[in-house]
């Protein structure tokens, strides 16, 4: 039995809240409940499963959305940011910080994980000699539970080489239950041979999905590298609060500080100035410090724009990503919270974000085209989905192939769709997994995907 997570975002607490530890304890118990059931063979019979691979397919941990970075000061023999120089003494001493500090935050969390992997969290009753689960018996068999971290755009630090990062995968691997071992976390299941072999032998293809996602992976660079999704969401979106609070943190009453570190919860993202705005307007109640906060954003969208490394990306005689996001800038500077809330408003109703899919890059996939997968298993967008990509044969005997997207565990706040300009937002967590199996575990069933949301 596989199964597949991703995209749950577990922060140090200096911007929006990780997903609390009840979902983790939901987890433990479906995922009980899953091998039982999956130990109920498709010829009738009952054989506790003897091993359960769970894969995590990247953005667990995320030390990007940490303020922790911004301690440093451009100049200063410390400065550290998520592009600098990845081998500097710096760089490795705050993704160490950061490291820690969610490992602490999320440490009951992160137990859940590490008991599953121990053995003692998944328990199965022993069969019967007539081949049913013997409930009455006091014995149970611990599942051999393995959990394996691949990379995606948010922990991308864990697969940097070098020795100086393998105590801090030595701390992530302990603090996880991992079956890692401190070398880099892979980004493809070809850099992991024994993972690679476990996916194929589900039929199961799986990578994060920023591989297409301009914004947040750069093809020429590769993996190891920062991208303008990471100095964005630092410079600008992580910083916007912590601006906020050293120019006016004495003017403003209590709430809007920690209304604006949720930014990054916020759903759909075009509604971000809709949440910055709204938040403003309910706490502060003046429209002259709403017009100065308003210049906070301006300001550090102006210094984003002069960074170094969004400069270098800049290429010459093309109209490239960094254009695009200059001139929605330069739009938005233009533009008072107000307008900016007509202009997302009417977005939001032309154009619905949860449309937007990886699925077509499925079709592309080496596995898919030689027909080595049957499963093509993406992260990253948040949204889950289950696409029929093609079939071949007939019934009962044909040979499908999906494209699915592992969703997210999150603690969303999504705007609500009556009256959108009261900017109303209403909170919950989502929680999605996929389950697959082979060698007639659950009765014969190719896969499973649950997705729940609770408040």
């Amino acid at each position: 039995m596989l199964v597949i997570i991703s995209d749950i975002h577990l922060g140090d607490g200096t911007t929006a809240n990780s997903i609390s530890p009840t979902a983790f304890e939901l987890f433990a118990n479906r995922l009980r409940e899953t091998a039982f059931y999956a130990s109920f063979r498709k010829d009738g019979s009952y054989r506790p499963i003897q091993t359960l691979d769970i894969l995590l397919v990247g953005d667990i941990l995320d030390p990007l959305h940490s303020t922790l970075w911004l301690n440093t000061d451009p100049g200063a023999q410390n400065y550290a940011r998520p592009w600098s120089d990845t081998n500097s003494p710096a760089f490795v001493s705050m993704l160490s910080e950061t490291t820690k500090a969610i490992m602490d935050v999320n440490r009951t969390s992160l137990e859940i994980l590490r008991k599953c992997a121990r053995g003692s969290m998944i328990l199965l009753p022993p069969a019967t000699a007539g081949g049913e689960p013997d409930q009455d018996s006091k014995e149970r068999i611990p599942v051999n539970v393995r959990i394996h971290y691949m990379v995606g755009n948010h922990d991308w630090y864990y697969r940097l080489p070098g020795t100086i990062f393998d105590d801090i995968r030595k701390a992530v691997v302990d603090s996880m239950g991992l079956c890692n071992d401190s070398s880099p976390f892979p980004y493809e299941p070809e850099e992991h041979p024994a993972l690679h072999e476990i996916l194929q032998s589900y039929q199961v293809f799986a990578r994060h999905g920023d591989y297409y996602d301009k914004f947040n992976f750069d093809r020429e660079r590769g993996r190891n590298h920062a991208t303008l999704g990471d100095v964005f969401t630092m410079d600008v979106c992580n910083r916007y609060p912590v601006e906020v609070q050293r120019r006016y943190g004495d003017r403003l009453p209590s709430g809007v500080i920690d209304s604006l570190r949720r930014i990054t919860n916020v759903r759909p993202a075009l509604a971000t100035p809709l949440w910055i705005s709204g938040q403003i307007r309910r706490h502060a109640e003046s429209a002259a410090l709403e017009k100065e906060l308003k210049q906070v954003w301006d300001d550090l969208c102006d210094q984003f724009l002069q960074l170094d490394f969004v400069r270098e990306l800049d290429k010459s005689f093309q109209f490239d990503i960094v254009d695009a996001l200059e001139l929605v800038l330069k739009i938005s500077k233009r533009t008072s919270f107000e307008t900016l809330d007509e202009l997302v408003l009417w977005v939001h109703n032309k154009m619905n974000e949860n449309e937007h899919s990886l699925a077509e890059n499925a079709l592309r996939e080496p596995a898919f085209l030689n027909n080595s997968a049957r499963f093509i298993v993406y992260g990253h967008t948040h949204h889950h989905e289950i696409i029929p990509l093609d079939s071949d044969g007939e019934p009962p005997n044909e040979k499908n192939q999906f494209y699915f997207n592992s969703g997210t565990w999150r603690s969303y706040y999504d705007l609500a769709i009556k009256n959108l300009r009261d900017q109303k937002f209403v909170r919950y967590h989502t929680l999605t997994y996929l389950a697959f199996y082979k060698d007639g575990e659950r009765s014969g069933r190719e896969f499973e995907a649950w997705s729940g949301a609770f408040v």
